[in-house]
């Protein structure tokens, strides 16, 4: 489903959903608070799938990020869009999925295109090599969990502001490693 015809959650500013919205129409200089996710995906040595936003993005061209990103359609379940995404975006599945962050909420800009969303964070176990769609992602690499956190708290990094802030609120529940070891 491309950006045309892909709904979001509209939310109140009590997270409380009041409508929906095409995609194509909500991402702009005036977005509303909608809602969305975030996935980390492991593999079985604790590597973190990490990727590379597309280069035709119209927010956060080019930029290394989490394993997915996206957005739930009006009546769906959060669980079942974090696998939906994971699929057709990298072609991987997700197992263990948990929600990590319930309620992180976070506001960024790029080129002009705002990001104003409610978005939850999981965490999941991934089997295999993915296959990306070169629509969606440039690249990809497999990272220890404690490198990409001393990536994400470098004053210059280079990863996306809501993943900088994601991985900040992880660590200071140490909510990664009781995965991981859980």
């Amino acid at each position: 489903m491309g950006e045309a015809t892909e709904k979001v959650v509209l939310l109140g500013e009590d997270g409380a959903p009041i409508g929906s919205e095409r995609k194509d129409r909500v991402h702009g200089a005036a977005t509303p608070l909608h809602l969305a996710f975030s996935c980390y995906g492991f593999d079985a040595e604790g590597r973190l799938l990490v990727t590379r936003r597309a280069l035709g993005k119209r927010a956060f061209p080019g930029v290394w990020t989490n394993t997915c990103c996206g957005h739930p359609g009006p009546g769906e379940f959060m669980e079942a869009a974090v696998s939906r995404r994971l699929r057709s975006e990298l072609g991987i599945e997700a197992r263990d999925l948990v929600c990590a962050l319930p309620t992180f909420r976070y506001r960024a800009e790029s080129n002009g295109v705002v990001e104003n969303e409610i978005c939850p964070v999981y965490l999941c176990r991934v089997a295999g090599e993915p296959a990306p769609d070169a629509e969606e992602v440039a690249g990809h690499d497999w990272v220890d969990w404690p490198a990409y956190v001393a990536r994400a708290t470098r004053a210059d990094s280079d990863l996306s502001p809501w993943s900088r802030l994601q991985v900040a609120q992880l660590q200071q529940w140490g909510l990664v490693e009781r995965f991981l070891n859980g």
